[in-house]
């Protein structure tokens, strides 16, 4: 197996891959990770470059993580990408963290350097790309609001701070969390962060939403399967001239994405996050320009 992509041959009948010695495997591990549309869109990505590769899910239990993460190596996967639960446990089991990945606390794409194992993380600069070429929306240009406090939410909320974003929030259950984060945006960027209390009664939190230009779910709340649990502050939710923005896309159209709708938000979900990411991604792994319509065309399909 090549770790270098080879051009990619189809067979006479119906024009199928042919996967040969020289096939390049890509995938991506979480658990669960059935329910992921990045095999479609990567697989999409590597015919239209013609590269002799294929892109396949890894769903290994938790306990099993560390052999998972050997047998990459052993087998000479070129490529990964790292969704829940596994984007902080496989940190320990990597070789390098490449660019921000230590800020961000998460790796999210691996690259298998002939048996070194590279950590990167694609997710921050794939929300604000997602912000910038499919919503013309700059982050320096306003205040930004963020629920959450999680893995998704340092993501989106490093991400901001070094784009520049000149006042940021985080509203979280767990206040202590949201606090330990702000401290980290702070020594890395200079931006002083304001948390409140999910259930917050006071009127600090909705005044802030009230004039944030950019709000962003970064919690499960909405997602299939889970319960549709409020937000908090129902009447500070986004308007007219804010951005709504859900990394949930899973359902498309999530109780939050609606309110901000009936409200005359602008609105987006998680989708284009995942398309920039994942694009981002391919180019590291391959050293190519994405074919980013195609990409779009396949989540979307």
């Amino acid at each position: 197996m090549s770790a270098r992509p080879g051009m990619l041959r189809r067979s006479v009948e119906g024009g199928c891959i042919i996967i040969d010695g020289k096939t390049v495997i890509y995938g991506i591990i979480g658990h669960p990770v059935r329910h992921s549309f990045s095999p479609a869109m990567h697989n999409a990505a590597l015919r239209e470059a013609g590269l002799n590769g294929v892109y396949v899910p890894f769903e290994p239990p938790p306990e099993l993580l560390p052999e998972a993460l050997a047998g990459i190596r052993a087998l000479g996967i070129a490529g990964l990408n790292v969704t829940v639960p596994y984007k902080e446990a496989v940190m320990p089991y990597l070789d390098e963290l490449a660019g921000d990945a230590v800020l961000y606390g998460a790796v999210n794409t691996v690259v298998n350097h002939r048996g070194r194992l590279v950590g990167h993380n694609t997710d921050g600069p794939g929300f604000i790309r997602a912000l910038r070429e499919d919503h013309r929306y700059n982050p320096a240009k306003g205040s930004a609001l963020v629920f959450g406090a999680g893995g998704s939410a340092r993501a989106v909320a490093v991400a901001l701070a070094r784009a520049g974003c000149p006042e940021l929030a985080l509203v979280n259950r767990r206040v202590e969390r949201a606090e330990a984060l702000a401290r980290v945006i702070f020594e890395a960027t200079g931006i002083k962060v304001r948390v409140f209390k999910w259930d917050s009664a006071g009127s600090d939190l909705a005044d802030f939403a009230r004039r944030a230009a950019l709000l962003v779910n970064c919690t499960p709340v909405g997602m299939a399967g889970k319960a549709d649990a409020d937000f908090p502050l129902p009447e500070a939710l986004p308007g007219k001239g804010q951005l709504a923005y859900d990394l949930v896309y899973n359902p498309p159209l999530t109780p939050f994405l609606n309110r901000a709708a009936r409200s005359g938000a602008e609105i987006a979900n998680g989708i284009g996050m995942l398309l920039h990411q994942g694009a981002l991604s391919f180019e590291i792994w391959t050293g190519r320009a994405a074919p980013l319509e195609v990409m779009r065309r396949e989540l979307y399909r």
